[in-house]
This record gives C-alpha cells, sequence and structure tokens, in this order.
C-alpha cells in the first residue's frame, strides 16, 4: 500500500528507476539481489552486535566488582539465565572451576572461538558481495559494449546512433550500480569486523580477569599438601648419645 502511494505521487522517479535498470542490461538483476542481500545483512548484523547483547552491562560490572578469592555464586547465578555470549564464555570459565586453571583456560578458549564464529556469521557474505559486485559491473559494461560493436554494420544513421547510446548506457549502467553496491558493503564489512575484534579482545579481557580471581590464591594451597608431605619423609637425624 505504501508503495503504491510511492509510485502515485511520484511517477517520475519511479519511470527513471525502471529506465535505469531496463538500460542496464540483464546484469543489473543479479546486482539488484546482491543489494538486497548486502543491506539485509548489514541491519541484522547491526542489530545482533548491539553491545548489550554480547557485553551486558551487569555482567561487566559484577566482573570487576569480584574481589580476589571471592565466591563468584552471585556471577553464575547472573550468567545462568543470560544468552550472550559473554554470559557463555563466563559459564564455561565457572563450570571448569574445579579443574586445573590450564584446563580451564583451554575449555575457555574453545568456547571463545565458537562465539566468535556467531559473531562474524554473515560477514563472510558481506565479503563475497564486496568482490563480486564490481565483477558484475564488469561483465554488464562488457555486455553493454558487445552490443555496441554488434549494432556497428548492422544499421546507418540514426538508428545506428540510438543502438550505440543504449550500450554505452548498459555499460556505464551496470558499472555504476555494481561500485554503488561495493562501496557501502565494504565499509559495512570493516565496521562489523572490527566491532567485532574490539569486543572479543575486550571478552577476553574480563574472562581473564574472571579466572585470576577465581584463582587467587589456590596455588598455594594445592602445593602446602605437596610440601607438608615432603616435609614429613625427609629423614630426621637422632641425637647420639
Amino acid at each position: 500500500m505504501i508503495l503504491a502511494a510511492i509510485t502515485i505521487e511520484t511517477p517520475e522517479t519511479v519511470n527513471t528507476v525502471f529506465g535505469f535498470f531496463a538500460k542496464g542490461g540483464l546484469f543489473m538483476w543479479p546486482l539488484l539481489a546482491c543489494s538486497i542481500v548486502s543491506v539485509t545483512i548489514m541491519i541484522l548484523r547491526g542489530l545482533a552486535l548491539r553491545r548489550n547483547n554480547i557485553m551486558p552491562t551487569l555482567i561487566e560490572n559484577e566482573i570487576e566488582r569480584l574481589t580476589p578469592g571471592e565466591s563468584p555464586e552471585r556471577l553464575s547465578r547472573i550468567v545462568h539465565h543470560d544468552g550472550s555470549s559473554l554470559a557463555r564464555i563466563a559459564r564455561v570459565a565457572l563450570q571448569y572451576l574445579r579443574s586445573p586453571r590450564s584446563e580451564n583456560v583451554e575449555a575457555v578458549q574453545t568456547r571463545a572461538r565458537h562465539e566468535m564464529v556467531r559473531l562474524e556469521k554473515g560477514l563472510i557474505i558481506l565479503e563475497v558481495i564486496v568482490g563480486i559486485a564490481p565483477l558484475l559491473g564488469l561483465i554488464g559494461a562488457v555486455s553493454g559494449l558487445v552490443h555496441v560493436f554488434a549494432q556497428l554494420g548492422l544499421s546507418s544513421g540514426g538508428s545506428d546512433t540510438r543502438q550505440i547510446a543504449r550500450g554505452i548506457a548498459e555499460a556505464l549502467n551496470a558499472t555504476v550500480f555494481g561500485l554503488s553496491i561495493a562501496v557501502p558493503t565494504l565499509v559495512g564489512f570493516t565496521y562489523f569486523s572490527r566491532k567485532v575484534e574490539v569486543m572479543s579482545v575486550e571478552m577476553e579481557t574480563l574472562v581473564v580477569e574472571l579466572i585470576s580471581k577465581c584463582y587467587y590464591g589456590r596455588s598455594s594451597r594445592e602445593f602446602a599438601p605437596a610440601k607438608a608431605t615432603g616435609a614429613s619423609s625427609m629423614p630426621v637425624s637422632t641425637p647420639v648419645a
């Protein structure tokens, strides 16, 4: 309904757009599909990569508030009902607190790699569109030039000029459309990739801080029995009367 109203109110604009596509040739439609996919993915990634969805402020504050050696029971309750990436990584770290620190770090790294794959979902499609959109535009340009040269000896006079102009228009339209898709898609891909990289570094810093606080002072307690056992097994010299 809205589209119909816009069409009625701005017929000249609609005719210009349709004329642009009609003159651009067959390769304008794959380019149009690329533009729709690109815009859709950038909107979805923009919604999914909001900071509060990845790194909730409540969890950040709780990790920073936690003192070394303190029980992370409150944090465990918070992350248990949270679906963010930081909460899932923190849950793994808290689940492996009974294990040695090296095993805990390894489990956290495995989960972090999985979360990175989730955060980068869809970005590979943007990267592909950045590469193929100019190529499709170039193919459209070559197709237009082929039509130009194909018409050069088939007719003469005004009709020949019109055919040449049509072929040149097809070439230029496809090239312009391909570049106009590739440039904003490249901007979006770079922006979202950088955003994922920054948030991954921040999450790594928070989780390392959490593990350090949870394991604070534990190594000394772990080695205490070994030292006591070693001390008791040492030979004691008996004084000679």
